[in-house]
């Protein structure tokens, strides 16, 4: 997490609840910004870092959930909260099976609301740390991505900042399929024609990089994305 202030999405479309919310979130030490239908809350997402988003579900232009799915193509780790009025089954299963973190119905208790804010950006920082110092060894290769450094046998390639994004995530996926729109969204930020072509260039990079252990290999699973293949 950076530091500062922790910053929250809020989207909801009922003016007084969001101002009231936005406020009373404010008042305890968070950044908050308030959009009030769903095309304007990815737009912002687009725009901005968010250590929390909070999202009611019946809105304007693009649902609640809609939302989600475009979130968390673009950042699958980011925490979630759904805020509804929707107290059916089926809407709290399909807000969990979207990847919540939390479905709160309202009317709600704005000091329950922040303690388990509190209790989510404490775990994620937690985890964030552990990520961080994460290293990993890709066959004959060690590879730190704080540091951005790939070594093999006392030969160290320091990575670019792209380079080092893309090979940690690749390693994130390890013998599975990085789904090609996945890294377009986290790394450049939008999956554009070029954009892609600017990734081509990097895989073939990273490629070159891994050449000297042929047990390793970067595989284009066409359509879909990369495998970075790493023997077991």
């Amino acid at each position: 997490m950076e530091t500062g202030k922790p910053k929250i999405l809020l989207c909801e479309d009922d003016t007084n609840l969001g101002m009231v919310l936005k406020n009373y979130l404010e008042l305890n030490d968070y950044d908050v910004i308030l959009e009030r239908d769903g095309r304007l809350g990815l737009a912002a997402f687009q725009r901005e870092k968010f250590d929390i988003c909070l999202l009611d579900v019946m809105m304007p232009n693009m649902d609640g959930f809609t939302l989600a799915e475009e979130i968390r193509d673009i950042n699958p780790d980011v925490p979630l909260f759904f805020l509804s009025a929707k107290t059916m089954k089926d809407d709290i299963i399909q807000g969990y099976k979207l990847g919540a973190d939390d479905y709160i119905t309202k009317p709600f208790d704005s000091e329950v609301l922040l303690l388990k804010i509190k209790a989510i950006l404490k775990r994620n920082e937690e985890l964030h740390k552990e990520e961080v110092n994460a290293e990993y060894d890709l066959g004959k290769y060690h590879f730190n991505p704080r540091l951005r450094e790939l070594t093999i046998e006392g030969k160290t390639q320091v990575l670019s900042p792209k380079e080092s994004e893309l090979l940690k995530m690749m390693c994130e996926y390890k013998n599975d399929l990085l789904p090609r729109e996945a890294a377009l969204k986290r790394i450049w930020g939008s999956d554009t024609y070029f954009n892609g072509r600017s990734m081509d260039v990097y895989i073939a990079k990273l490629r070159k990089y891994l050449k000297e252990d042929s047990s390793i290999e970067i595989v284009n699973i066409h359509g879909n994305g990369f495998r970075l293949v790493v023997p077991q």
